[in-house]
């Protein structure tokens, strides 16, 4: 992950500790990983015969109260980046958010596989937010115990849920969005196990965790990570200690915290194998993420508007249902946000066919799934920070092969030139292709006022 500077506003920074409070290590040991490492260490080490004095038990309720607390934080400060007063203000917010993950996500190097894994499980709760929203609108979702939330309510009306009913969206908010954030980030924890990490790291934990595993490895790691995520559920977090003043508080507070982890339970268990149960809120999320924040040595960030050809593939073979994955796409498009988008201008912006300028995915939505919103990143061939919203068509961008012939005819000379324009520095140019399909913006982004790509401005 990027460091921590003075080169980042205030919402960058907000994200990147956010990521650190999920996934990441500290000296303070206060991160959803490190609560559940430590407890998966106290576990796993302790006789199973061991009795526990009352101090001991008072303690863990302490400390189940306590990881259930800052799992509840994590998933608020989550939802207060991804949504805001309006649909239109979710959808907006949500492209910052993947897109400020995507951006300070390393495309290259060694630190590749061990950044997309700490960033992960937020970008997926992210996607499951608007997946949700996707699915009621179109009416899609069959799952009884998010319906019960949404009693008679049209498209139109869950649209503009917060205004036409804000109790009636506050619980749905409550009892089903927040769920949902906490099963996306618990949904990998049981990885993080001894047992699992050893077969990730060898007994002598100098191995790759992130290499390809045998086939009997990787069974063994789905089943440890599938156990032990639901026991860390059920008995490190569990239901939260009652502060309250009446009978009648106490068992509603009672029912509604059942009910959310006999929800996030569910989550977990029918995303192991969804057809087309709810589970598939979270399956196709992580399979989309798996992708676009890939941990495999055959990381290639070209391909990355290619994972919808690999979820229809998982879709076909009954690994999750294609109503589902059509809404994603119907969500994301074909193309990630962050993405960097190499496109032909026309008009005032430069003679068509003669260059080519760089843009950056930042919406959510595209009318059309293969041609993204984006904010120009250049203009005749310049760097710039204010740049305004774009819609790239398909005979404008350079991702697609039949466009990227039609640049094909230039001159080497003429490439070189562009080429020389648009990177830092003589070694950068040596490693980008003449004519590129796509562009990697992590550089620009770096720069304080490049990372203001989702403020409102004229298209």
């Amino acid at each position: 992950m990027a460091k921590e500077s003075p080169h980042q506003t205030h919402y960058t920074r907000q994200i990147h500790h956010l990521l650190a409070k999920v996934y990441g290590r500290s000296a303070l040991k206060d991160s959803l990983l490190d609560r559940a490492s430590d407890y998966f260490e106290h576990e796993e080490f302790r006789p199973s015969d061991e009795k526990k004095t009352a101090e001991e038990s008072q303690l863990e309720l302490m400390q189940r109260t306590e990881r259930h607390s800052s799992l509840l934080s994590l998933a608020l400060s989550i939802l207060e980046l991804a949504e805001g007063e309006s649909y239109a203000e979710n959808n907006r917010k949500s492209a910052q958010f993947l897109g400020t993950i995507q951006l300070l996500s390393p495309t290259e190097g060694k630190r590749v596989a061990s950044n997309n894994e700490q960033s992960k499980s937020i970008y997926k709760a992210v996607l499951c937010l608007r997946l949700l929203d996707c699915l009621i609108i179109d009416g899609q979702m069959i799952e009884p115990y998010i319906n019960k939330f949404l009693p008679d309510i049209s498209a139109d009306q869950y649209i503009d849920f917060v205004n036409n009913d804000r109790e009636g969206h506050q619980r749905f908010v409550e009892q089903v969005k927040v769920p949902l954030i906490m099963a996306a980030l618990l949904q990998d924890i049981g990885n993080y196990h001894p047992k699992a990490k050893t077969i990730l790291c060898g007994s002598d934990g100098k191995q790759d965790p992130f290499r390809t595993l045998e086939v009997k490895h990787r069974k063994e790691l789905l089943q440890i990570n599938y156990r032990e995520t639901l026991k860390y559920l059920n008995e490190g977090i569990g239901i939260p200690a009652f502060f309250g003043n009446t009978k009648a508080e106490r068992e509603q507070f009672l029912i509604d915290e059942q009910d959310k982890l006999s929800f996030i339970k569910l989550l977990l268990k029918t995303s192991v194998n969804p057809k087309n149960s709810v589970g598939n809120i979270l399956k196709v999320p992580q399979i989309y993420t798996s992708i676009i924040l890939s941990t495999k040595a055959s990381y290639n960030y070209k391909l990355l508007p290619q994972v919808f050809q690999v979820l229809n593939k998982n879709a076909e073979l009954g690994a999750c249902a294609q109503t589902v994955v059509d809404g994603l796409y119907k969500v994301t498009g074909m193309f990630p946000q962050g993405f960097g988008v190499v496109y032909m201008p026309s008009g005032d912006l430069g003679g068509a066919g003669d260059c080519y300028e760089y843009a950056i995915v930042n919406g959510l939505y595209p009318k059309v799934p293969k041609q993204p919103h984006c904010r120009m990143a250049t203009r005749k061939l310049t760097f710039i920070g204010y740049g305004q919203n774009c819609v790239i068509n398909n005979s404008s961008n350079l991702y697609f092969t039949q466009t990227a012939k039609k640049l094909a005819r230039l001159s080497k000379e003429r490439l070189n030139e562009i080429l020389e324009l648009l990177s830092s520095n003589s070694h950068e140019r040596k490693e980008l292709d003449l004519l590129p399909r796509c562009w990697q913006a992590n550089e620009f982004f770096s720069i304080k006022s490049h990372q203001n790509l989702w403020n409102k401005v004229d298209s």
